[in-house]
């Protein structure tokens, strides 16, 4: 026999879920608190719990709700603000909140737009170094824009007039704070990019993510993408970063440092300036020296090419083909007279007279013609006998025959 007032686990679970779904605040609420125990489930849903001091909550997003009611990476330690409700789950009998919309809470949000931002303008190529233009080695106007007051830009002036106190300073005043910021310093940017300065310093001090938020809006790194003028961000201290800092052509990590990269050292500017006056010089005097050399070769080639030159140069080889013809017919003459001194002395020999003084004789017959056998003559012809000293006429009276 059922006793009265007994009832089942399943109408316990429904009459509570019933309460639930009657009460209008737990239709619909925000509830926010620390996430921990995060899992993405297969499916797509993501189970975990909400915490805050002792309390906690289990909690769920369907991957139906996701496209539209999370925006971010939902991870263990985020502080975030839940939209949805309260429900009982029938199978495990107890009540979890169910989440229609999760957004990050205070810093946390400010981080994750500042970090979506920063993607989104990486993808787009706004921080590529091919588009980093460099600085000038010796600016001579820097523009600066910034609050009027603060210690950023008597920062930035102190250290600049220090290096070089002949360095034109150009101040573009803009509220580096606030709802006006943003725009103020595009206004600022684009005014000293068309103004014609050398670079430009943008920047602030340091403070919170707020403080600076002006500087992570996208309209600022479009101004700083678009400019002409090579920029420097000095945002903050050293270890604060904004989206600037990535666009910008060069990040400082102070207003002061900032200066110091835009306005080289007056000292620097001498030593540079009195070594290119040294190789200006050295340059010269080669140029010179090259000249000479050049005019020298040039007088000497018009000397050559002169008609004085020319007929000197005539001169000198007409005399010494005069000497060389007379030392060759000197040689020739010398050689001939040898010649014909042994021609003579050879004929001097062979000479029928130097025969006749030696005691022989020359014999013709009576023609003239030379007796120089015994068969020319017969008794009774008549011969001519020439001697050293004179002629025999002669008759033959006998021939001798050996």
């Amino acid at each position: 026999m059922m006793q009265k007032n007994v009832y089942s686990v399943e109408q316990l679970n429904k009459y509570i879920k019933n309460m639930f779904t009657q009460d209008y605040l737990l239709r619909s609420l925000q509830v926010k608190g620390e996430v921990s125990n995060c899992k993405y489930h297969p499916t797509g849903h993501i189970y975990f719990t909400l915490k805050e001091g002792g309390s906690a909550i289990k909690c769920v997003m369907f991957a139906g709700k996701r496209n539209r009611g999370l925006g971010f990476t939902l991870t263990d330690g985020q502080q975030v603000i839940i939209t949805g409700c309260v429900d009982v789950y029938l199978d495990g009998g107890q009540y979890q909140l169910y989440a229609d919309k999760i957004e990050l809470d205070g810093l946390g949000a400010l981080y994750e737009k500042y970090e979506q931002l920063k993607r989104e303008l990486e993808e787009e190529g706004m921080f590529a170094s091919e588009y980093k233009r460099a600085l000038p080695k010796n600016a001579q106007r820097i523009g600066i824009a910034t609050a009027s007051s603060g210690a950023a830009v008597r920062d930035i002036i102190n250290v600049a007039k220090r290096r070089n106190p002949y360095i034109e300073l150009i101040l573009y005043p803009t509220p580096v704070q606030g709802s006006e910021a943003a725009p103020g310093i595009v206004k600022a940017i684009k005014a000293l990019d068309d103004y014609g300065v050398d670079v430009i310093i943008v920047g602030r001090g340091g403070g919170s993510i707020e403080d600076l938020w002006a500087f992570n809006e996208r309209i600022v790194a479009q101004a700083i993408f678009d400019s002409n003028t090579p920029i420097i961000s000095a945002v903050g201290h050293e270890v604060d970063f904004t989206i600037a800092d990535f666009v910008a052509d060069k990040r400082a990590a102070t207003p002061s440092a900032a200066a110091e990269i835009a306005v080289r050292e007056l000292r620097e500017i001498d030593d540079l300036i009195e070594d290119k006056k040294h190789r200006l010089d050295s340059e010269m005097f080669e140029i010179i020296r090259q000249y000479r050399t050049e005019t020298e070769y040039r007088k000497r080639q018009l000397l050559l090419l002169s008609p004085q030159s020319k007929v000197k140069t005539f001169r000198e080889r007409i005399v010494n083909y005069a000497d060389r013809f007379d030392r060759h017919f000197d040689n020739i003459l010398v050689k001939r007279k040898n010649r014909l001194a042994i021609t003579a002395s050879k004929l001097d020999g062979l000479s029928p007279l130097k025969r006749l003084e030696s005691g022989f004789a020359y014999l013709a017959d009576d023609n003239g013609k030379r007796v120089k056998s015994v068969e020319q003559v017969a008794v009774d012809d008549s011969i001519d006998i020439t001697l050293n000293d004179g002629r025999i006429e002669a008759v033959v009276t006998g021939v001798v025959r050996s």
